[in-house]
């Protein structure tokens, strides 16, 4: 699988990426890692690392006893260069039938079943993407009002884990490349997938599955991370 740490999270405010600010003593990338540790499908981890913090990543996965990482490779200019150069970095360790999964540092919100369902849905369909109805209202944006409400029924809310076949992720970034439209798209694997027409099929998601954006979900996640701690001690 892939890793993306190659972002800095301006949005969240913090001195360090948000990947390494800390929650109850560890970082968030450690419990984002601990999540692909365990799960007995993935075999190894390719990190994708912003550029001066590769010792501490190496640090964090010796101190929390993460083995499965393979390669750290260094992060790209924005998202899509990010997501190609991890895809380079499995050449030579995945094969081309193997699912390729990629996902957020800053996720941590990840489940053992969300994770299992995307590699189930991308060994069928050949590509998978964790998502959930909309639950929310949605409304147009027209200035200061809304003129129109959006039928919510008809989104659905898209996050990660997003898994491909080698040869798909390969095959994707590749025409991508040769039509010159990746530097003009939104820096995303979704939006890049549609504007070449590719199906993007669902696996199961919920809403506690974030990526961690702002302030605020640091603090959501401090409550998840208590909240699943005393589940563990009074089950």
């Amino acid at each position: 699988m892939i890793l993306l740490a190659g972002g800095i999270g301006s949005r969240v405010g913090a001195e360090v990426p948000k990947q390494f600010i800390e929650v109850l003593g560890k970082p968030v990338i450690a419990y984002t890692l601990q999540r692909f540790q365990d799960h007995p499908q993935i075999d190894g981890i390719c990190l994708v690392c912003v550029k001066g913090f590769e010792g501490n990543l190496r640090r964090i996965c010796e101190e929390n006893g993460i083995t499965k990482v393979v390669k750290v490779v260094e992060g790209g200019e924005d998202y899509q260069h990010s997501v190609m150069n991890g895809i380079r970095g499995m050449e030579g360790i995945a094969a081309e039938d193997d699912v390729v999964m990629i996902h957020w540092a800053a996720s941590p919100f990840v489940s053992e079943e969300i994770i299992s369902d995307n590699i189930r849905v991308c060994r069928e369909k050949g590509n998978a993407m964790s998502c959930c109805p909309a639950y929310l209202l949605y409304g147009t944006n027209d200035g200061d009002c809304s003129k129109q409400v959006v039928d919510r029924d008809t989104f659905r809310t898209l996050s990660a884990p997003q898994s491909f076949l080698f040869a798909n992720a390969k095959r994707i970034y590749r025409e991508g490349l040769e039509k010159g439209i990746i530097d003009r798209i939104e820096p995303h694997t979704t939006t890049l997938m549609a504007e070449l027409g590719e199906p993007i099929y669902f696996s199961y998601g919920d809403q506690s599955n974030i990526k961690i954006t702002t302030k605020e979900d640091v603090d959501m996640f401090l409550g998840y991370e208590l909240a699943r701690r005393w589940r563990a001690e009074h089950n």
